[in-house]
């Protein structure tokens, strides 16, 4: 049937977009791919934090020799950043502390801190990030409470355009390339504003070609996944039962 063909086509190898909702992590999406299509190879090209939604690449059977290459490619965001505060982790994982005023700050100041954070920078990424350390992930040293030194990486921004702004908040789209923290260029967005800022919400709608627009939220996959082995297994089991009728 073409159905348990897709089943099987798991194992030969498939690109699944998917739409990875808050609260589940990377890991979570390609777990549960494992488990539901019954396939052992799998990985996805470029992690989503928990706390972010949005389009997630999962790759099995011979698709994952093309991680890398997806993993490559240019990522799009729209997102919300909140002026006026900061937090440890530059989104709203951890306590939100040091509010400041920000009656003084406009559309235009934001303009022009989101046009210096453009094109070619050095980005520090946050020390609660899986960035190794001396051979350790950066948020297990500083979830112990030890001192992260993380040195800047070289990253690309194409487009960094304010969508709107209502105090305290600002809708961003970006553009940007592969190793970028959306949670550090919130952060250094509000250093240069001068009055703290950090992540309040996250959406990945591309990578690449691929939309979100095109993916499947992973819970739905699931149950459709489930739905056709359940077909298939019912269909072999009457053919089992027709072959053992009496001529």
């Amino acid at each position: 049937m073409g159905e348990d063909h897709n089943l099987e086509s798991f194992q030969e190898g498939r690109l699944l977009l998917i739409d990875k909702p808050e609260g589940w992590t990377s890991f979570d999406a390609v777990k549960k791919v494992r488990v539901t299509a019954k396939v052992k190879k799998v990985g996805h090209a470029g992690t989503l934090d928990p706390l972010a939604t949005g389009l997630l690449l999962i790759c099995t059977g011979k698709f994952t020799k093309r991680i890398q290459e997806l993993t490559g490619l240019e990522k799009e965001y729209t997102g919300t950043i909140c002026l006026g505060a900061i937090t440890d982790s530059y989104d709203r994982e951890t306590e939100i502390r040091e509010p400041k005023d920000i009656s003084g700050i406009s559309e235009s100041d934001i303009r022009e801190g989101m046009k210096q954070l453009t094109g070619a920078i050095a980005q520090i990424p946050p020390v609660f990030s899986a960035v190794k350390v001396d051979g350790q992930r950066a948020y297990s040293k500083a979830r112990k409470g030890e001192a992260v030194k993380i040195e800047p990486r070289q990253i690309i921004i194409e487009q960094f355009d304010l969508i709107s702004y209502e105090a305290p908040i600002v809708r961003f789209r970006v553009r940007c390339s592969k190793g970028t923290y959306i949670r550090s260029l919130a952060h250094d967005l509000g250093n240069i504003l001068g009055c703290g800022a950090y992540l309040d919400s996250l959406r990945r709608t591309a990578i690449g070609t691929y939309r979100v627009e095109d993916a499947t939220d992973i819970v739905a996959w699931a149950d459709g996944i489930r739905r056709l082995r359940n077909f298939g297994e019912t269909e072999q089991m009457s053919g089992e039962e027709q072959a053992q009728r009496p001529v």
